[in-house]
C-alpha cells in the first residue's frame, strides 16, 4: 500500500479531503515524529521538512517521489540530493504575499512615522516629538525581487501613489511597476531609492547580494527592508551602513544567524526594527498551502503529471 506523510498537524475537515483523493492510501499527518517516522522511508509523497527527516526518506531503499515544502524558501533542503534522485520539489511560494506585504508597510510606515520610537517613549512615559517630520506618500520604492510578494508589495505602494521600481531576473514588465530593472542594474536602481526592499529567496547569485558598496549607492535618507534571507546581505555592512548614517534606517526580519544572538547591534540601534522572521506568518497559512498548492499538485501527479505548482527549478534554486 502507497504512503504519504504529512510532517503537520492539519483539521480534520483537511485529512479527510486528501484521503479522499488517495482511498487506497495510507496516510499519516501531524507534527509529531512518532506518528510518521516509522513510514517516512515508505513514503511515496512527503509534505513539510524536518530536520533529520533525510535520514529516512533519501536511502537507497526510500519509496520517495515527491516532496511539497510547507515553506516558500528551499534553500535549507538537501537539493542536490533531491534533484540526484529525479524527486519532484514543490514549495510554498505565493501563500506570504498578504501577510509579508503587510509586514514590509508595517516597517516602512513605522520607521518613517518614527512608530518605534513613540513605542519606546511610550514605556519610559516621555512626551517628546522625536523630530518625525518624513511621510512615505509619492516616494520611491525599489522592489529587489518582484514575485508574489513584490508584485502585491507594488500593488500596495500605488495607493500611496509611489514610484515604484523592480527588480526580477528576467526583466520582463510586471503590474503596479513603474520600472523594471534586471540584477545587473541594481547599482542604477539603488540610489534613486528611498525604500529598497528585498524579497529575493537566497541563491547563489543572490547570496551577499548586498554590501558596502552596495550601501554607499542608497540616499542617506533612505530605508532598507529585508524580508528575504539574511544571507542575502553582508550583515557586518549593513551595522556599518546604519552606524555611520550611509541609511536612515533598516527594518530586518532575516538575519545570518537565527535566532538573532543577544550580542547583536542591531537589537540597540535607534534606527532598526527588528522582526522575529516571523513577516510571513499568518492564521491562514495551512489553508493557503493545502489549498492552493498540495491538493490541485496532488490531483496532477495522481494522474500521471509532473506537480504544475511551484516546481522547483534545482538548477536556479527555486
Amino acid at each position: 500500500m502507497k504512503k504519504m506523510v504529512i510532517t503537520r498537524n492539519i483539521e480534520p475537515h483537511y485529512r479527510e479531503q486528501i484521503q479522499s483523493l488517495i482511498p487506497d492510501w495510507e496516510l499519516f499527518a501531524g507534527k509529531d515524529k512518532h506518528i510518521w517516522q516509522d513510514h517516512v522511508k515508505d513514503a511515496e509523497i512527503i509534505a513539510g521538512w524536518k530536520n533529520g527527516l533525510e535520514e529516512y526518506c533519501l536511502t537507497p531503499e526510500s519509496k520517495l517521489k515527491w516532496f511539497q515544502s510547507w515553506s516558500a524558501g528551499v534553500n535549507s533542503l538537501p537539493l542536490d540530493e533531491l534533484n540526484s534522485r529525479n524527486i519532484f520539489l514543490t514549495s510554498a511560494n505565493g501563500v506570504h504575499a498578504y501577510p509579508i506585504s503587510e509586514t514590509v508597510f508595517a516597517l516602512m510606515l513605522a520607521l518613517t512615522r518614527k512608530i518605534h520610537t513613540y513605542v519606546k517613549n511610550q514605556q519610559q512615559k516621555t512626551w517628546h516629538h522625536a523630530h518625525m517630520e518624513l511621510e512615505m506618500h509619492e516616494k520611491t520604492i525599489g522592489i529587489i525581487g518582484v514575485g508574489t510578494i513584490g508584485n502585491e508589495t507594488a500593488k500596495i505602494a500605488k495607493a500611496f501613489g509611489m514610484r515604484v521600481l523592480g527588480v526580477r531576473h528576467s526583466g520582463k514588465p510586471a503590474d503596479y511597476v513603474d520600472e523594471m530593472f534586471t540584477p545587473d542594474q541594481l547599482d542604477q536602481l539603488l540610489p534613486i531609492c528611498d525604500y529598497v526592499v528585498v524579497t529575493l529567496p537566497l541563491t547563489k547569485e543572490t547570496y551577499q547580494l548586498f554590501g558596502a558598496d552596495q550601501f554607499k549607492l542608497m540616499k542617506s535618507s533612505a530605508f532598507f527592508i529585508n524580508i528575504g534571507r539574511g544571507e542575502i546581505v553582508v550583515e557586518a555592512d549593513l551595522i556599518q551602513a546604519l552606524m555611520e548614517g550611509t541609511m536612515a534606517g533598516a527594518g530586518l526580519d532575516v538575519f545570518e544567524t537565527e535566532p538573532l544572538s543577544p550580542d547583536s547591534p542591531f537589537w540597540e540601534m535607534e534606527n532598526v526594527i527588528v522582526t522575529p522572521h516571523t513577516s510571513g506568518a499568518t492564521e491562514h497559512y495551512n489553508q493557503r498551502v493545502i489549498e492552493n498548492i498540495l491538493i490541485p499538485n496532488l490531483k496532477a501527479y495522481l494522474s500521471g503529471e509532473v506537480p504544475p505548482i511551484n516546481l522547483v527549478n534545482f538548477s536556479k534554486g527555486y
